[in-house]
């Protein structure tokens, strides 16, 4: 037999053992579960609902995480999942929008023609995604690493608030703002995870996170910080059926203002699914970047169905694929099963919403600095010496998508109805990169120095 005829797996399709695909997911579920139950929490406040109708607003949300991912990370034919290490959750450039609706029209028939909007706005995703996916030749690495380290210096200030107990424009309000426990906690999670990264060898390496995030409860525990009040609460099975809060209402203009939101998502989204290609050394198509992408749409479909919210790739774990050096979908696979079953068992969900934040932003400056650090490695390639141009590109698309994180209400003057959605710097940073690309380089960007080049290049030096 010869070494051609040899088939090799690649990292990405490679199933590990039960027992560790079992650890991995569940420390990928442990990085965004904060993330995935802040949004109808805040939203179903916004509705002025019942802390019963807000408990089924979060059961509804684990659920179709864990469904999406799963549809996402495995594939469902040829037309939907990207195939890669994605774990899903609901974006938060919905939030503004529909708290907006909320205050509009609350209660039971606001939640209605929220779950109207968003139903319609998936079924335009998923028409619109092949459109989006030909977006992906103004994408060479000046432009991917540039809202790579964006997305990364965005997700600190989440890392940062975690830590600090609460975000920075309610420090006034919080008297537990920067408290030294917290902050102990943080830093004590973190020294862990980089000695055990220095340390560890074999399958302990790779959950650093996850064991970092498990001490880090331990001292929490001592200290009184971690709560199980509402663990003993909760009941130990619940279905989630769709249409429980009645059958969905549909506004036209309500619908188009969330299709604006997931044409923002899915710009996103593309971003996230090449900072995974650079990591994970897998090239991706327009066919599966419009998979991935139409799976955005699907997974909307579904969160409006199963009474939840949009879905989009969470680029936090984008940084835990960094972290760990795991390549393998499965991982995500498993974490969908576990997203899945803490949707089915209240319980267990709430013993994982009881994991204190500090102890979640000691792993997140690790994470979240991944994903900048990838953005600054893929820039390393870029020609910046005979190509003065790319300097500026990076330059000002970085001013660009630090404005909302160094500024917040930097629209405040500015009578626009969809300022919400201005307030992504990822968003800024995409549209500005990707318009000074067309503007100093054109829009046919030579092949030689596209983004999968890039990774190839990186790729042979790596084995150099």
């Amino acid at each position: 037999m010869t070494a051609a005829s040899v088939q090799t797996v690649h990292p990405v399709d490679e199933r590990l053992p039960t027992g560790r695909l079992a650890a991995l997911g569940l420390q990928h579920v442990l990085v965004m579960y904060a993330g995935a139950i802040a949004v109808p929490l805040i939203v179903g406040r916004a509705l002025k609902l019942s802390p019963e109708q807000v408990a089924t607003l979060i059961s509804a949300d684990l659920f179709c995480c864990g469904l999406v991912t799963i549809i996402q990370s495995l594939g469902l034919g040829k037309f939907f999942g990207i195939k890669l290490p994605v774990m899903m959750g609901v974006t938060f450039a919905a939030v503004g929008p529909m708290v907006a609706m909320a205050n509009a029209q609350g209660g039971v028939d606001g939640a209605r023609a929220i779950f109207g909007a968003i139903i319609g706005a998936g079924l335009i995703s998923i028409a619109i995604a092949p459109l989006m996916s030909r977006l992906l030749r103004f994408f060479p690495p000046v432009v991917t690493g540039t809202i790579i380290a964006v997305i990364g210096i965005s997700l600190m200030r989440v890392g940062v608030s975690w830590a600090l107990g609460g975000p920075a424009h309610l420090a006034q309000s919080n008297p537990n703002y920067g408290a030294l426990d917290n902050l102990g906690i943080a830093a004590f999670v973190l020294l862990t995870i980089v000695l055990l990264m220095k340390y560890a060898r074999g399958f302990v390496s790779n959950i650093t996170v996850l064991l970092g995030i498990v001490a880090g409860c331990g001292v929490a525990a001592l200290l009184g910080k971690m709560n199980l009040d509402k663990v003993a609460k909760a009941s130990w099975f619940e279905v989630v059926t769709p249409f429980t809060f009645g059958l969905p209402t549909f506004d036209i203009v309500m619908v188009l203002t969330m299709a604006l939101v997931m044409i923002v998502v899915m710009i996103e989204s593309t971003g996230m699914f090449l900072a995974l290609s650079d990591m994970t050394g897998k090239k991706i198509s327009a066919q599966e970047l419009a998979a991935g992408l139409r799976t955005d749409g699907l997974g909307t479909v579904l969160g409006g169905l199963f009474n939840t919210f949009p879905y989009t790739s969470f680029s936090q774990n984008v940084g835990l694929v960094g972290v760990t050096g795991i390549r393998s979908r499965w991982v995500c696979v498993a974490g969908g099963v576990i997203m899945l079953i803490l949707g089915l068992l209240p319980k267990m969900g709430a013993l994982v919403e009881s994991i204190p934040q500090s102890v979640l932003g000691g792993a997140g400056l690790v994470m979240f600095g991944m994903v900048a650090a990838t953005g600054i490695r893929i820039l390393s390639g870029v020609d910046f010496k005979t190509n003065r141009h790319n300097l500026s590109i990076v330059a000002i698309s970085i001013g660009f998508g630090l404005i909302p994180l160094v500024a917040p209400r930097w629209m405040q003057q500015m009578a626009l109805p969809l300022h919400p959605l201005m307030e992504s710097g990822i968003l800024l940073a995409s549209f500005s990169a990707v318009l000074l690309n067309v503007v100093f380089n054109g829009s046919h960007p030579d092949p030689r120095t596209s983004t999968q080049a890039s990774i190839e290049a990186s790729r042979a030096a790596e084995a150099i």
